[in-house]
């Protein structure tokens, strides 16, 4: 996302502008999304829901308004899907939700429906930057999650039938995948 920024600044300020939003407001979106869901195993659709239209709205707009600053052949996957600006954005929040929701109905207990509705936000802002963001976003909430269930067996303060909150592991798959994989 930060190489992403840097392109934006030198070809289209506005495009940087709407991206630096919506990355200021995932920030403030994970922080609380995370404090919530750790407390109280809950993801609040009042955070949730709103998140839809303000990532959207941001992201399709940088998307678009980056795609007039670029020549035609210069269009990344992360701007650009098939020649369609944004595309890559709405993409990745139906495929990435609509993911989480056949996990799902495959084990119920498993994953709350919290957890889908927050994968289709994330997957806004994981395929604006394009595919690989996505799947390593991906890969990564379910890595620190893995990881985090092994640390509480190892250390006894569960079993393998204790619920943890998947959300801070999302939020936090998906900031990595921003942060490490390249734009």
């Amino acid at each position: 996302m930060i190489r992403r920024l840097s392109d934006l600044w030198t070809g289209s300020p506005l495009g940087f502008w709407l991206v630096l939003a919506a990355c200021l407001y995932f920030v403030a979106m994970a922080v609380r999304l995370t404090v919530i869901d750790v407390r109280s195993h809950l993801l609040p659709n009042r955070i949730v829901f709103p998140s839809y239209a303000v990532a959207g709205v941001l992201l399709l707009a940088a998307a678009i308004v980056a795609s007039f600053g670029e020549s035609a052949t210069e269009h990344t996957a992360a701007a650009v899907l098939f020649g369609v600006p944004g595309l890559g954005v709405v993409a990745g929040g139906a495929v990435l939700w609509l993911f989480y929701f056949v996990l799902r109905l495959i084990h119920p207990p498993g994953m709350g429906f919290g957890d889908v509705k927050l994968a289709g936000v994330l997957g806004l802002y994981l395929g604006y930057l394009g595919w690989s963001h996505v799947f390593a976003g991906t890969f990564a909430a379910f890595l620190l999650g893995g990881l985090w269930s092994l640390g509480i067996l190892i250390a006894r303060r569960g079993t393998l039938r204790s619920a943890i909150p998947f959300g801070p592991f999302m939020l936090a798959g998906a900031a990595a995948a921003m942060a490490m994989v390249p734009a």
